[in-house]
């Protein structure tokens, strides 16, 4: 008798092992992140192995949406800080865990051109793809320097402006022709293989595009959400992110 009990006891701890060892970590990632995400995720499973790691990339709006909704969730990464205040105010994202950790910029791509193209003379052109100022920050920001730059009402007036999922969508319609040009992150612009970056939007017309990373109420409760979370502040993770053209906090 007492030898069965120990071996409950002992297969009771094996299964508990196997548990922790098998911890998934999901994650809730922008997805002009996709690419660098998709190697930090490499790099961090190569120290470990046991970790299950889980993306959904998607735009900052429908991943703040998600996890509001109840989706599994142990770390979100935003566009920008909008949407992170967002999930903090909503009390799933625990304060404190909050921080920026990298920065991108905002061009303009398309076919090139034999005459030079900025936000002042876009209006010459028939169809521009953003992502949907509603849940995509790559999109806010961009109305935001067309608004600035006072063109803004006038393109969506005369229906010239192609509203995107996401960032990644804006850079396929691009690349593929479908559309004049597009709003897109410099990281974005480089994973083209046919379109070309137009111009820079100028810095001051819209705010720095932010990076910000929180943990979800369940992600402190997961000892590997929080290892990957710290893994993004080494010096691997930070190569990484350089590697794609952000701008990381050193």
């Amino acid at each position: 008798m007492k030898w069965k009990m120990l071996i409950t006891v002992l297969l009771l701890q094996m299964c508990s092992i196997v548990t922790v060892q098998a911890q998934t970590i999901n994650l809730s990632v922008a997805a002009s992140m996709t690419n660098a995400f998709n190697e930090l995720i490499a790099g961090f499973s190569t120290a470990h192995p046991d970790a299950v790691l889980q993306p959904n990339y998607a735009s900052s709006g429908s991943l703040a949406k998600q996890i509001e909704q109840g989706a599994p969730a142990d770390i979100y990464v935003s566009a920008n800080p909008k949407w992170m205040k967002y999930l903090l105010e909503k009390g799933l994202i625990v304060k404190g865990t909050d921080r920026i950790f990298a920065y991108n910029k905002l061009v303009f791509i398309g076919e090139k051109r034999s005459a030079d193209l900025s936000l002042d003379n876009l209006v010459s052109l028939e169809r521009i793809a953003l992502g949907s100022p509603q849940s995509v920050p790559a999109g806010q920001y961009a109305k935001q320097a067309m608004e600035h730059a006072g063109i803004y009402a006038k393109l969506e007036q005369e229906r010239k402006l192609i509203m995107a999922k996401d960032v990644r969508q804006a850079l396929l319609y691009a690349d593929r022709g479908e559309v004049d040009g597009a709003f897109v992150y410099r990281t974005d612009a480089r994973l083209a293989t046919t379109a070309k970056i137009l111009f820079t939007v100028p810095d001051d017309l819209y705010d720095r595009v932010q990076y910000p990373v929180g943990l979800t109420t369940t992600g402190t409760k997961n000892d590997q959400a929080q290892a990957f979370y710290d893994y993004l502040n080494s010096p691997e993770a930070i190569t990484i992110l350089t590697n794609y053209g952000f701008e990381p906090i050193h």
